[in-house]
């Protein structure tokens, strides 16, 4: 019988780029479609306390992938809104689920709640040694003092809070507005669009040299079920790839599965965020099986694809 088969769980974010992935997950694994609670934004304000005990009702699990955010950019133009739905979200939304007895709650995390200069590999005992990158901080903290809530409410109240950390994550469904997108899809789409008009020069922020671990979503959406089903512990957990790689080494490699042979500017005006980021997956593997399993290659060419084939629905 499977973990699911009988457990009404629900998915807040499921219906978002990474929540699409995991209700698929879910599914594939022996969840009931109709087991699986997914509030909409338009509906159900999980910023209001009325908010969260409504989703919470008569569930046995919470996975928290809702938030409010996006690229450095985003981040930058809306910081206040970044820390306050983050935080009042999570807050709420665990008390609602602890007094209403549910059995497990699982906080998807994120890297941005490192120090700014965090040695590399990312491990977890790192994670209180240093202030967050300034662009990410509103967000980072805001994440950072819910595994503080999990641990406290895990001590106190005995509650099943786990926590993960997740790494920047890619893929077929992602954001591709370039105002507010991360850097693979933005990169996807203006190397897209440049090679398609004939520009053969294309503009990227900052000076490339700045690096980063991506996940791809699919892979991403495995590891969350699996800790779902296995993990316990009051300890935060890396969610990543455990491969690092530069912002210009980024931009080449989209480039060449694009097929666009143009120029690059770098406009090093423009922020370049966290120096270095590269976890640690070790714990992740150890705890609950888990191993990122596609290529950065491949997933590019899966993102670009779903690019290309659906942008008569993206803005």
């Amino acid at each position: 019988m499977s973990f699911w088969n009988d457990k009404r769980v629900l998915v807040t974010g499921g219906a978002g780029f990474l929540g699409k992935h995991l209700v698929e997950n879910l599914i594939s694994n022996g969840a009931s479609a109709d087991a699986l609670v997914i509030p909409r934004s338009n509906e159900t304000d999980l910023r209001t306390w009325d908010g969260c005990v409504s989703a919470v009702k008569d569930v046995d699990i919470v996975i928290h992938l809702a938030v409010t955010g996006g690229g450095i950019d985003f981040n930058r133009r809306h910081p206040a809104e970044t820390f306050y739905d983050n935080a009042v979200m999570g807050i709420q939304l665990m008390e609602a689920a602890r007094r209403e007895g549910v059995d497990k709650f699982v906080m998807a995390g994120t890297i941005c709640s490192y120090p700014k200069h965090t040695p590399v590999p990312f491990r977890e005992e790192d994670l209180w040694n240093g202030y967050p990158e300034e662009t990410n901080a509103p967000y980072g903290l805001a994440k950072k003092m819910l595994l503080v809530q999990g641990q406290a409410y895990r001590a106190q109240y005995g509650f099943n809070s786990i926590h993960l950390l997740l790494v920047n994550m890619y893929g077929p469904g992602d954001d591709f507005d370039l105002k507010d997108s991360h850097v693979v899809p933005a990169l996807i789409r203006k190397f897209v669009e440049a090679k398609e008009s004939g520009v053969d020069e294309v503009e990227v922020w900052g000076t490339g040299k700045a690096s980063r671990e991506f996940l791809y979503v699919a892979d991403a959406a495995e590891g969350i079920r699996l800790a779902a089903e296995k993990y316990d512990g009051s300890e935060p957990v890396n969610l990543g790839a455990g491969m690092e790689i530069t912002v210009k080494d980024l931009a080449e490699a989209i480039a060449e599965v694009v097929g666009f042979e143009g120029r690059l500017s770098w406009d090093a005006t423009k922020p370049d965020g966290q120096p270095r980021r590269l976890l640690d997956v070790s714990r992740a593997k150890d705890e609950f099986g888990f191993e990122a399993r596609t290529q950065l290659k491949d997933g590019l060419a899966r993102t670009m694809e779903y690019f290309v084939a659906n942008r008569g629905t993206i803005s």
